[in-house]
């Protein structure tokens, strides 16, 4: 089967959805009920054993199926590589820390500068709070990262179109 790694992962996704759900009704068919009355005789009211057994097995398949599918995607993602020669798994866990790194630095642009008049007893002055950094370095910087980050969420977009063959 022909498949890129953006279908790749729109796959796992729709089997781990499937797996969620198809988990959700084996818990409603875990137990089976029935009526015993006061002089010993059972009538079965519900038997789900044979539910049980069904989505259980389905569930276990599409448990391997995703182990399978994503180790196929952690290994082409461990193979594939960005023109700086970095693999896409370098490449977003790098991304990852520079996303970071940006947010951190953009809270450090929502300081301000405070000057605030102190009154004492016989007393009274400025206290003055200055930032000690340029912001505009900063802002620089974190257009730095904003355009490191989309060229690299780009070449990975490219890589995730390129095609290969999977045994499903």
């Amino acid at each position: 089967m022909k498949i890129n790694l953006s279908s790749l992962m729109c796959l796992i996704d729709e089997n781990e959805r499937q797996y969620s759900s198809l988990f959700y009704a084996l818990k409603k068919h875990v137990l089976n009920t029935s009526i015993q009355e006061l002089n010993g005789t059972t009538n079965i009211v519900e038997d789900n054993k044979k539910d049980f057994d069904e989505e259980l097995s389905e569930v276990n398949r599409l448990a391997n199926e995703i182990s399978k599918l994503k180790s196929i995607l952690y290994e082409k993602n461990n193979s594939f590589k960005l023109s700086d020669g970095r693999t896409i798994q370098s490449a977003i866990v790098e991304n990852s820390n520079l996303r970071k790194l940006k947010d951190n630095l953009q809270t450090l642009l929502n300081y301000r500068n405070l000057k605030q008049r102190v009154t004492e007893v016989n007393n009274s002055y400025f206290q003055i709070q200055e930032i000690n950094y340029n912001q505009e370095e900063i802002k620089s910087q974190i257009q730095q990262l904003d355009e490191k980050i989309r060229n690299t969420d780009f070449e990975i977009s490219k890589l995730n179109s390129i095609e290969f063959d999977i045994d499903l």
